[in-house]
């Protein structure tokens, strides 16, 4: 919670004139505040697991392995020469892998 230390304080009277009832009433407005949910646009958005995706269209574009790159034996991912850590028996070997 944000502190404005240039604001007055309250004196130790102010203090003891604030009931614990107008606490807990100020407490339970603050807590009452209603949230706007649009439950419809909520739903469109969630995606479940095993929908039907055969009618969506993906747009990725493909590029050939690079000459900077090696295909790992291991993981099979595509990597930087800067991540080769080794030569193995069936091929080069990445760090993650090694």
């Amino acid at each position: 919670m944000a502190t404005d230390y240039d604001a007055p304080r309250k004196t130790d009277e102010e203090l003891a004139e604030d009931s614990l009832e107008d606490l807990k009433a100020q407490q339970a407005e603050k807590a009452s505040s209603p949230v706007d949910v649009d439950e419809a646009e909520l739903a469109e958005s969630i995606e479940l697991p095993g929908a039907d995706l055969s009618a969506e269209n993906l747009t990725v574009e493909v590029v050939p392995k690079q000459t900077d790159e090696f295909t790992c034996v291991s993981c099979f991912l595509v990597r930087h020469r800067s991540q080769f850590d080794h030569e193995g028996k069936s091929g080069p070997m990445c760090k993650d892998c090694a």
